[in-house]
C-alpha cells in the first residue's frame, strides 16, 4: 500500500496533466509530445544538478588518474584519496552528485501506469466503473495488462453498449484516440513487422519508434560524453584527451551508452506506443538541456583554463628567455672553457694584485732616489703548501704529532 501511495504522487497528477493535454490539442500523440516536453522542464533543476556534478568528475578525472598511478598498489589509500578529492572538489557520486541523473528512469515507471491505464488517470474513471467497461468490452486485467486501452477502444466503436453504464459520463464515453500520424499509439509494437502479413505503415511505424527512440539516445550519450571532456584539462589548461579516453567516468559512460537504449527497446516493445514517443521526445529535450547547461557551466571552467593557459605560456616565455642567455653563452665560449669565480678567490687575487703593485711602485722610488732596495718579501709557507688555502688542513693541524719519541732524541 506504502508503494502504491507513493506511486500515486507522480501518477496521479502526470495523469491529470496528460488528460488536460488532450482536452486541450484534441490529439494524443500531440498532447504526448508536449507532455513530454513540460515533464523535462519540470525535471530541469534536477537535470542541471546532475550535470553540474558530472562535469565536476570529468574535471577532476586528471587528478584521479595520477592518484591512481601513485598507489597504484595500495587500494585502500587510493580509494581514501579518491574520496577526499572529491569532497574537496564538491563532486560526490551520492544524492549531491551523479545519483540525480537516475531520477528520470524513476519517473518512467509511474509513467507506464499512466499510458497504461489511461480510464483510471487521465479520465478519472473509479475503480467500479473502469471494471464495468472492462467486463463490456470482453477484456481482463489478468489476461492483457493494456486491457485499459483495449477496453476504450472498444467503447468508442460502440458507444451506446455503455452509456448506461452506472457513474458514466460524458467526457469518459467520448474516450481517447489513440490515432497519431497513421499510428495506433494505444497499440504495442511488434517485432514480426516484416512479414508480408504485417506489411503496412501502422506496424511498420510502430516497430521504428522505439528503434528510433534508441538510436537518438545513443546520440544523447555520446554527445554528453563529448561536452563533459571538453572540461577535462591538464595543468595548462589544454584539453586532455589522454585522461579522458581513460577516466573512470569514460568507463561507465560506455557502459551507459548502450544500457539505456537497450533497456529503451526493451520497454518499448512491451507497452503501448505512446511511451516510445514519450522517450523519443524526452531525449531530443534533454540534448538541448544538455547543449545550454554545458555552454552554462563551462564558462567557469574557461575562465579557469584561460588563468592556466596564461600562466603556462609565461613559463614557456621565461625558459625561453633563459635558454637564449643560455645559448649567446655558448656562442661566445665555444670551448666551454671557464674560469674559476670563487668570491673568495676573486678577493685573494685582488690583494695580491695591490700589495704587488705597491712593491713595484716601492721599488722603482727608491731605484730613482739611490736608496737601497728592499728584497721582495717571500711569505712563508703555510702549512698546506698552498698560499691561497693555508688551513685547508685544519688550524690544528701538526706536522710533528705522529713523530715517534725515539725520533726526537
Amino acid at each position: 500500500m506504502f508503494l502504491a501511495g507513493l506511486s500515486d504522487i507522480i501518477t496521479v497528477p502526470f495523469g491529470w496533466l496528460l488528460g488536460r493535454l488532450y482536452d486541450l490539442l484534441g490529439n494524443y500523440g500531440l498532447a504526448m509530445i508536449l507532455f513530454s516536453v513540460v515533464v523535462q522542464l519540470v525535471l530541469l533543476p534536477i537535470t542541471a544538478k546532475s550535470k553540474k556534478s558530472m562535469m565536476k568528475m570529468a574535471r577532476i578525472q586528471p587528478k584521479i588518474l595520477q592518484i591512481q598511478k601513485k598507489y597504484a598498489n595500495d587500494q585502500a589509500k587510493q580509494s581514501e584519496a579518491i574520496q577526499a578529492l572529491q569532497r574537496e572538489e564538491g563532486a560526490s557520486m551520492g544524492m549531491g552528485g551523479c545519483l540525480w541523473s537516475f531520477v528520470p528512469l524513476l519517473i518512467l515507471f509511474p509513467l507506464y501506469s499512466v499510458i497504461r491505464e489511461p480510464l483510471t488517470y487521465m479520465l478519472g474513471a473509479s475503480e467500479e466503473l473502469v471494471a464495468q467497461i472492462a467486463a463490456t468490452a470482453g477484456v481482463s486485467a489478468t489476461t492483457n495488462a493494456n486491457y485499459q486501452v483495449e477496453a476504450i477502444k472498444a467503447m468508442m466503436a460502440d458507444p451506446a453498449a455503455f452509456r448506461d453504464l452506472p457513474g458514466m459520463t460524458a467526457q469518459i464515453l467520448r474516450g481517447v484516440d489513440f490515432t497519431f500520424l497513421g499510428l495506433d499509439l494505444g497499440a504495442t509494437p511488434q517485432f514480426n513487422v516484416f512479414a508480408w502479413s504485417s506489411w503496412s505503415w501502422g506496424n511498420i511505424g510502430l516497430f521504428l519508434l522505439p528503434c528510433i527512440s534508441a538510436g537518438l539516445q545513443v546520440l544523447q550519450v555520446k554527445f554528453s560524453q563529448r561536452m563533459n571532456d571538453s572540461v577535462i584539462t591538464d595543468e595548462n589548461g589544454v584539453q586532455d584527451r589522454e585522461a579522458a579516453a581513460n577516466s573512470q567516468t569514460a568507463q561507465t559512460n560506455k557502459m551507459m551508452t548502450w544500457m539505456m537504449p537497450a533497456m529503451s527497446v526493451l520497454i518499448g516493445f512491451t507497452v503501448p506506443a505512446g511511451l516510445s514517443i514519450y522517450w523519443l521526445v524526452g531525449g531530443v529535450v534533454r540534448t538541448v538541456e544538455d547543449a545550454f547547461l554545458t555552454r552554462h557551466y563551462r564558462k567557469i571552467y574557461d575562465a579557469e583554463d584561460a588563468i592556466k593557459l596564461q600562466a603556462a605560456r609565461e613559463r614557456e616565455a621565461e625558459e625561453a628567455e633563459k635558454e637564449r642567455i643560455r645559448a649567446e653563452r655558448r656562442a661566445a665560449n665555444p670551448d666551454g672553457i671557464t674560469t674559476n669565480t670563487s668570491k673568495k678567490k676573486l678577493q685573494q687575487k685582488q690583494r695580491n694584485e695591490e700589495l704587488a703593485a705597491k712593491q713595484a711602485a716601492a721599488r722603482e722610488y727608491a731605484l730613482r732616489r739611490g736608496l737601497p732596495v728592499e728584497e721582495e718579501r717571500v711569505q712563508d709557507k703555510s702549512m698546506s703548501g698552498i698560499p691561497e688555502r693555508p688551513y685547508c688542513k685544519g688550524r690544528n693541524y701538526d706536522p710533528d704529532r705522529y713523530r715517534s719519541n725515539d725520533m726526537e732524541e
